[in-house]
């Protein structure tokens, strides 16, 4: 099979194509032909060797795909050759086929697209993990996304809406903008023109936000914490910037709030009883028209690192894709 592979650590343009015979089936996996794999931060960290999980040389990246099921290991009862999926597979997805556990594979609705269905599970469990088990977000509260131009931000902003709460993204960009408010956000702040600080005091009459999402981390992360509401909760996703802050946590004291940390893989695979409920609430929210995912650019495989230089940019908005089949 062709596959994109990680031989050294490096960037994206390190990676090269190859053919690779594909991994063997465990018992509780599932081979999938792969139609569309989403590129996420966590493949660009994976690549260069800076994620939490690193995994040995060579291998071939890529965390979540969609595609049709080739066949099924000796253990697996949920799925059958032909069905048509979409899963989750930490790597392997950037290839002619990939393997992955039952328990994080679920049936594509119908009417979602395949470059849709590649990108969903990820972005949306992620978010939906961050604001219902670890935020708890409830309705009427403050959340402040930021990045919420991207794939997990927009994710946020539709979330959080539809959980009833009233959503500020916060953006790089003023071309961001108009996504973010058709996503759902109520406001927005364009942090390179605005004060964030200022803006979101204004925003919530000096409160501040009740819960604050960030996938970027960095300056700011350092910023936003800073505009906490009292009892607030600090959501720690990911760090698209590339930079990981430190938190005085005198802050904490001070707002009573809590830095709360969000790992949707362990997650998913500590509690997968709860990841699956979390899907099918979020299959229903998509059904109901209240998620409404972005897919802004796809590329084919021979050019997955053109593909994950676009997120790794911020050149992009929502989801990027590549299709593989």
């Amino acid at each position: 099979m062709k596959a994109v592979v990680c031989e050294l650590l490096g960037t994206p343009d390190d990676l090269v194509l190859r053919d690779v015979e594909p991994e063997p089936l465990e018992a509780q996996q599932v081979r999938i032909r792969v139609a569309a794999c989403s590129i996420n931060f966590p493949d660009i960290l994976m690549i260069a060797g800076q994620y939490q999980e690193r995994p040995d040389l060579p291998f071939i990246p890529g965390g979540e795909v969609a595609g049709t099921i080739e066949e099924t290991g000796s253990a697996v009862s949920r799925f059958s050759a032909g069905d048509d999926v979409m899963a989750i597979t930490y790597r392997g997805g950037l290839a002619e086929l990939t393997n992955a556990n039952q328990s994080l594979v679920a049936p594509v609705p119908g009417g979602m697209s395949t470059a849709v269905a590649a990108g969903f599970t990820g972005v949306y469990g992620t978010s939906y993990h961050a604001l219902k088990q670890r935020a708890c977000l409830q309705t009427g509260e403050t959340i402040l996304v930021l990045g919420a131009a991207g794939g997990v931000g927009l994710a946020a902003v539709q979330i959080g809406a539809a959980m009833g709460a009233r959503v500020i993204a916060a953006v790089s960009r003023s071309e961001k903008a108009d996504i973010a408010i058709e996503s759902g956000a109520d406001r927005v702040i364009d942090y390179s023109t605005n004060d964030l600080r200022d803006e979101v005091k204004r925003m919530t009459n000096g409160r501040g936000a009740d819960v604050i999402y960030d996938p970027v981390g960095g300056d700011l992360f350092s910023t936003a914490t800073r505009c906490i509401a009292w009892n607030g909760r600090i959501l720690v996703v990911g760090f698209a910037s590339g930079e990981i802050p430190n938190f005085p946590v005198n802050l904490a004291l001070l707002k009573g709030s809590s830095i709360v940390g969000v790992f949707y893989g362990r997650f998913a695979r500590e509690q997968p009883d709860d990841a699956a409920a979390n899907r099918r609430e979020l299959l229903q929210l998509y059904s109901a028209g209240k998620l409404v995912p972005h897919v802004s650019r796809t590329f084919p495989l021979e050019n997955a690192a053109q593909a994950m230089n676009a997120l790794k940019n911020r050149t992009a908005t929502g989801k990027v894709v590549v299709i593989v089949h």
